[in-house]
């Protein structure tokens, strides 16, 4: 990969020296040949899904997180996956999508990320094993602009359930934003705000339209060198909201962590798959820093901040001087 390539001298983006290959190799897990004391938790197993999924035991994971390949060409470092017609891709999701209901406990939920272009058919397939209970948009506030079309700058994450019975916590998700117009009431009581050191600021309810997510960039202690990572403040809206301290979160996409990562800084146990040896690596390492370093950009108090709010701000500050 990159990590032997020049950096500016404030680039924070994590990498491997050989010495963490070395030493986070040894942590992987390879179901065939694991030995029989394996406990499948708080592990990083890495092997092609179609090799590892059949190797699952059931109904163990209470929460699924799939981020994977969307239907266009992209480098995964040694692995290319490529652009599909609708009706195969269609087919590549369901091979193993069709096999995600068994591994799950019935009260169990599932969310599955895609663009604009494959939601429609992420749908189709996964409304065919889930009921479907929303759609997530989110805002990537990076992107190349279009002389031709609207810049794309949103993504999806469809939200279902395998049944009515199943947990999701709307206290742990809520939002903090600042008061742009702070009504009060006839008594001249602020009318659901509070004032605070730094700004009025109100506390709401969340949506399905996440504008508040910045994405992995170069000066975050949370970013790598996998094309496609996800930000940590959006899996941790996720765990939050549909899963338990020490409930099981599943990732068969894993990539180079950051689902098993925001598990681990949440209490939760986690199982992740990853094919790439490298992205694994990654993982390991990422959770290795995870246990002395908790904290979750734009996740503080208890809420989550508005993106580049003083409170995300500050929180990035006391997080680059340690």
């Amino acid at each position: 990969m990159n990590g032997d390539k020049k950096r500016a001298p404030n680039n924070r983006t994590l990498v491997l020296s050989a010495d963490d290959r070395h030493v986070y190799r040894q942590k992987l897990v390879r179901l065939p040949q694991a030995p029989p004391n394996v406990t499948l938790q708080n592990v990083t197993i890495c092997q092609n899904i179609f090799e590892a999924l059949p190797l699952l035991p059931n109904s163990f994971a209470n929460l699924l997180v799939v981020d994977p390949p969307y239907n266009r060409s992209k480098v995964f470092n040694k692995s290319t996956f490529n652009r599909r017609s609708p009706a195969a891709y269609e087919t590549w999701l369901d091979s193993w999508m069709s096999q995600m209901v068994r591994v799950l406990k019935p009260n169990a939920s599932a969310y599955i990320c895609c663009d604009w272009q494959s939601s429609p058919v992420v749908h189709s397939v996964f409304s065919k094993y889930f009921i479907v209970r929303s759609r997530i948009t989110w805002e990537r506030e990076k992107g190349r602009g279009s002389k031709q079309n609207w810049k794309n700058s949103s993504e999806d994450i469809w939200f279902g359930t395998l049944s009515d019975d199943y947990w999701f916590d709307v206290e742990a998700v809520k939002l903090k934003r600042r008061v742009l117009a702070p009504y009060r009431d006839r008594n001249g009581n602020p009318k659901d705000w509070q004032t605070t050191e730094n700004g009025k600021f109100r506390i709401t309810h969340p949506s399905n339209l996440w504008t508040d997510i910045s994405i992995p960039f170069w000066s975050m202690p949370e970013n790598t060198d996998h094309p496609t990572q996800k930000p940590e403040k959006l899996l941790a809206k996720i765990i939050l909201a549909s899963s338990q301290p020490g409930d099981l979160v599943l990732d068969p996409f894993l990539g180079s962590g950051t689902t098993s990562v925001v598990a681990k800084k949440l209490n939760r146990r986690y199982i992740g798959i990853e094919m790439d040896e490298e992205y694994a690596c990654i993982a390991e390492k990422r959770l290795d820093l995870a246990t002395n370093h908790t904290d979750i950009q734009g996740y503080a108090g208890g809420y989550f901040w508005e993106r580049n709010s003083l409170s995300s701000q500050q929180q990035a500050r006391r997080e680059q001087d340690r």
